[in-house]
């Protein structure tokens, strides 16, 4: 079995999906964020792009979330 470190590649996966995703996430929102300061906004207007462009990162945690309780459900 090969390993890195003393880690499987399933592992370094699942910390990559884990840790990486959430990191490229938080670093999407600061993009809105900053373009939303860029554009002069307003609060309206930041609402309107975190809703907007917000919108896929939402759908993507909740999938995290949904298939969490669905697993606790069924097995």
């Amino acid at each position: 079995m090969n390993t890195l470190w003393g880690y499987t590649e399933a592992e370094i996966a699942q910390f990559g999906l884990s840790v990486g995703v959430t990191a490229f996430m938080l670093y999407m929102v600061f993009i809105i964020l900053q373009l939303a300061r860029e554009s002069k906004a307003g609060r309206f207007g930041t609402f309107v792009l975190l809703l907007g462009l917000g919108f896929g990162l939402v759908g993507f945690a909740a999938k995290g979330v949904i298939k969490y309780f669905l697993s606790s459900i069924i097995g």
